[in-house]
């Protein structure tokens, strides 16, 4: 392929000190990686489904029961089912005491049985869901995501467009796959992710900036990037992961149904989307996917607001005592996901994942030829805003995290950076009718970096105080620069802080109103904007500084900047880790405790609970009735005759 043809392609460039590691190896050794990842994933989802299914079996034996109780009282069943159940029962009784209490002895093949009883619903209740899960949303399509992120085609008559979609075509052919089609997005960020299911429904979303900000060979190189990563199976990987979380959240959401509106509103859109055909079906898709992770949020569920709502009336009383044991249940199922989800099965799947983005990154070399394209595309990625508003669930399919990494950067801003920062400030030097400096005078353009910066902070502390040239002036520089200007719209006034401190009520107003604001919107941020992260305290796109590294080993002279300090930091960081280490560990053990003990909260109310219901169904109820009715009848008579 081509060799850059720019001096400054890569910033900093160094000599390799050993020879390069070849491209193919290089995959081969990531292979092997993604292999004992995968292995750790699936010994997680055994792990975490455990426990999860001493959950979810005893409460499948209760709604079963109960099923049968009410058939039984209209039409009768066998008496072979009810003396069945009898025997189970008496023997996973006798099997507790014999394990528990260490009373008795018991076969090893009635406790594999009762084993089996106890795992196997469970099982068998995760993987149905998690089957139907990947069903239904196959067919789902990428449409939804694309219409989240304003995609649009490439325009036929923009020349750098279509020299894209060329580009795009060449890797593809060269990869041996059909070409994806290619979309784009006019963001104030740069960033591209591959988007699909598969290799034959695969889209590039590429953000419209990338055309002007990167060279030609950068750009191709985030090209084979992107369709390595189809090539690799990467789409079907994310496809099966995200159906895992949104499993998760699904199970949260049947047990919460009965107590609130949100999880019924999902069961609702769920079941639309099911049923529904045409071009709809895809956002519906989107839709469902969202809402199916916002239930992982441990924040506030329906069930929390059925148990802790205030003034609560005698009918919801009732209800409360009557589905006290469904607290235990939520709250097992809810304490299991979260610890096994952010503790131990979300950080291996963000581990794996980094090692599929570690192979794209060796196969866009061996499309290429050209390890420095790629190590430069990421270095100036990397010093540029990669948010993509509308990402939500699919944030993890992007090149570099849309939440900014800066392990590239530098100390300080680089020549390209202040580069960029001073043609951006000069060319807003006219918006805002007086903002072309901050008293308001004409003011000749700033002539260095230095300058233009004091020029901007003098600035900001005139809009902070309610200079409305200056905050335009501000959103204007924030678009050129590639940030959202939409956050300097709730910038807190200065003079409205004051006056609300002396007592104005009007000024009181707006200022809760503007925080209002300012938390609506970070709550709309955490609430499915970070996708796959909000499951993980592990980051699924690997730092780039080590994605560098890597590139380094197969040639690229792109010299990531050392974050590591001298010999006394490194001291610090290992006592740090050899006393957090240990406290880190006796947490994990606790928080293993404190859901073994949710666990057994559980099953203890479940039982009782089916116990009751085996009472109430064996009574005679016409009989107690009656019963009940004569005694009345007997009172009211006495009452009667002593008048």
């Amino acid at each position: 392929m081509s060799t850059p043809d720019r001096a400054d392609a890569v910033p900093t460039m160094v000599g390799a000190e050993r020879p390069p590691e070849a491209f193919f190896k290089a995959q081969e050794r990531n292979r092997r990686a993604t292999w004992r990842m995968t292995a750790l994933c699936v010994v997680a989802a055994f792990l975490m489904g455990i426990p999860l299914t001493l959950v979810l079996t005893p409460f499948f034996y209760v709604i079963t029961m109960a099923v049968a109780e009410v058939v039984n009282y209209f039409s009768p069943l066998p008496p072979e089912f009810w003396q069945t159940t009898s025997d189970l029962a008496r023997l996973g009784y006798r099997v507790a005491e014999a394990v528990i209490n260490q009373r008795g002895v018991v076969d090893p093949g009635q406790l594999a049985f009762v084993a089996a009883l106890i795992l196997l619903p469970g099982i068998v209740i995760a993987l149905t869901l998690w089957a139907g899960m990947l069903l239904l949303f196959r067919h789902g399509g990428v449409g939804g995501t694309l219409a989240s992120l304003n995609a649009r085609e490439p325009n036929p008559g923009d020349l750098k467009e279509l020299q894209l979609a060329d580009a795009v075509q060449e890797m593809a052919i060269a990869a041996g796959l059909p070409a994806p089609k290619v979309m784009l997005i006019d963001s104030p960020g740069a960033n591209a992710a591959a988007i699909g299911t598969s290799a034959e429904d695969a889209h590039l979303v590429l953000c419209r900036r990338l055309l002007d900000d990167l060279t030609r060979e950068q750009l191709q190189a985030l090209i084979g990037h992107l369709v390595s990563s189809v090539g690799n199976g990467d789409l079907r990987i994310a496809f099966t992961v995200t159906s895992v979380f949104e499993t998760c959240g699904l199970i949260v959401t049947l047990i919460n149904a009965p107590f609130g509106r949100q999880s019924r509103h999902t069961l609702w859109r769920m079941l639309g989307y099911a049923v529904r055909g045409g071009p709809g079906k895809a956002a519906a898709a989107e839709e469902v996917a969202e809402l199916l992770a916002d239930t992982l949020d441990m924040g506030s569920t329906d069930i929390d607001r059925f148990f802790n709502s205030g003034r609560p009336g005698l009918i919801r009383k009732f209800l409360r005592f009557i589905f006290f044991p469904f607290l235990f249940t939520n709250a097992a199922v809810e304490l299991t996901l979260w610890f096994f989800l952010n503790l131990l099965l979300g950080p291996c799947m963000a581990l794996l994942w980094r090692t599929r983005r570690y192979l794209a990154d060796a196969g866009a070399v061996e499309l290429t030829r050209n390890p420095d394209a790629l190590a430069g595309a990421l270095q100036s990625l990397s010093e540029d805003t990669t948010a993509v508003a509308g990402g939500h669930w699919a944030s993890h399919l992007f090149v570099v995290n849309p939440g900014g990494d800066s392990s590239l950067r530098g100390d300080t801003p680089s020549g390209e950076q202040q580069r960029k920062f001073l043609e951006a400030w000069r060319a807003t030097a006219g918006a805002g009718s007086s903002a072309a400096s901050p008293t308001g005078a004409a003011a000749s353009p700033p002539a260095d970096f230095a300058s233009a910066r004091r020029e901007m902070m003098s600035l900001a502390m005139a809009a902070a105080i309610g200079n409305a040239d200056a905050v335009t002036r501000l959103q204007s520089f924030a678009g050129a620069m590639g940030m959202d200007p939409a956050v300097l719209h709730n910038m807190p006034n200065l003079n409205d802080l004051m006056a609300a401190q002396r007592g104005d009520r009007a000024a009181l107003a707006r200022v809760r109103m503007q925080r209002q604001s300012r938390q609506r919107q970070q709550g709309e941020t955490r609430s499915g904007q970070t996708g796959l992260q909000q499951v993980s305290f592990v980051s699924f796109h690997p730092p780039l500084n080590k994605r560098a590294k890597r590139l380094q080993r197969m040639g690229a002279r792109l010299a990531a900047p050392s974050r590591h300090g001298g010999l006394g930091t490194k001291i610090v960081i290992a006592v740090l880790y050899l006393i957090l280490g240990p406290l880190l560990l006796a947490a994990g053990v606790m928080m293993l405790f404190v859901v073994a003990l949710m666990i057994g909260l559980n099953l203890l109310f479940l039982a009782l609970w089916l116990a009751v219901i085996h009472w109430a169904f064996a009574q005679d109820w016409p009989a107690i009735f009656n019963g009940f009715m004569k005694f009345v009848h007997d009172v009211s008579a006495a009452f009667n005759q002593r008048r």
